[in-house]
């Protein structure tokens, strides 16, 4: 019941997040290929990328991927947050009573890394989905899919089963980092905000104001992976399934930073947090709420 809450808790914020990790992807991608003058820059911030994408590309350009989002988000977060609350019943992350700062953040890690081998495959195909776009405002590389299954049936196809966790060496560090930063810094700022007794043990602000605390923590840690784990899953690959850009994640980090500096690292970071931001809140709030839900009503 752990993983199921966790994966429908997660799905909740998707549905209001995913218009967010499309003006994300554009952005994380746009500029990447630009010295080989076949894609220009087009988005000047996340206001801007949402406007144009919805003006371009409708409304429904904005929801690209959200199927595959969806699954993502209940497989990995179901597994990653699911992970977590069995090791957090168990008692493992309390020391003498209280939230053990390093018990918390190693278990995160774990959780994460579980959680990222779960769900690489379909993080593949929802950020080729959304990546695509009509030719006049299109960044990166272009994939045909026509929805998540056909897309996870032509990389089985083209490449074997391999093929599917192709940039997963990108995604474990960067689920495995968020993870150990949103779950430790989730933990400490419940159990501060209690002490504080700004609000009432039971009341749904106390997970609502301990999200929103760890939600700045997480885009921090993460923008920089997020930006390495998009263009790994998404640059162009050979008949035998190997990157035409770059070799693995050290190489597309070092790339990035020579080619961009810190800022290419950092790129898209206000449309990160738009889209981390109320994610991390949102699934947050809603798995601590499903989970007292449950145990009250079981």
């Amino acid at each position: 019941m752990d993983f199921v809450l966790s994966g429908a808790a997660a799905c909740g914020a998707c549905l209001f997040t995913n218009p967010l990790e499309v003006v994300k992807t554009r952005m994380q991608l746009q500029g990447e290929l630009k010295s080989r003058g076949t894609y220009q820059v087009y988005y000047r911030n996340v206001f801007h990328a949402f406007y144009t994408i919805g003006k371009v590309d409708g409304l429904a350009g904005l929801q690209k991927g959200l199927v595959a989002g969806l699954f993502y988000q209940f497989f990995m977060n179901g597994v990653r947050l699911g992970s977590y609350a069995v090791i957090e019943s168990s008692g493992y992350i309390h020391t003498d009573g209280r939230v053990s700062a390093v018990k918390t953040t190693f278990a995160g890690a774990v959780a994460g890394v579980v959680g990222a081998v779960m769900g690489s495959p379909i993080y593949l195909v929802k950020t080729h989905l959304q990546s695509q776009s009509t030719s006049s405002i299109a960044v990166g590389h272009q994939y045909k899919h026509q929805g998540m299954i056909h897309a996870l049936a032509a990389i089985h196809k083209e490449h074997g089963i391999l093929g599917l966790w192709r940039g997963s060496s990108a995604a474990v560090p960067r689920v495995s980092v968020g993870s150990a930063a949103q779950l430790s810094t989730f933990s400490a700022s419940k159990e501060l905000v209690l002490d504080l007794q700004v609000f009432s043990r039971d009341s749904w602000l106390v997970a609502l104001s301990a999200g929103m605390i760890s939600s700045v923590v997480v885009v921090l840690a993460m923008t920089p992976f997020d930006v390495v784990s998009t263009r790994l899953y998404n640059q162009p690959v050979d008949p035998l399934g190997k990157g035409l850009l770059y070799k693995g994640f050290t190489d597309c980090f070092s790339k990035t930073l020579k080619k961009e500096g810190l800022t290419g690292l950092y790129k898209g970071l206000g449309a990160s947090y738009f889209r981390l931001g109320p994610h991390t809140i949102l699934s947050l709030f809603f798995w601590d709420e499903l989970r007292k839900l449950y145990q009250q009503y079981r």
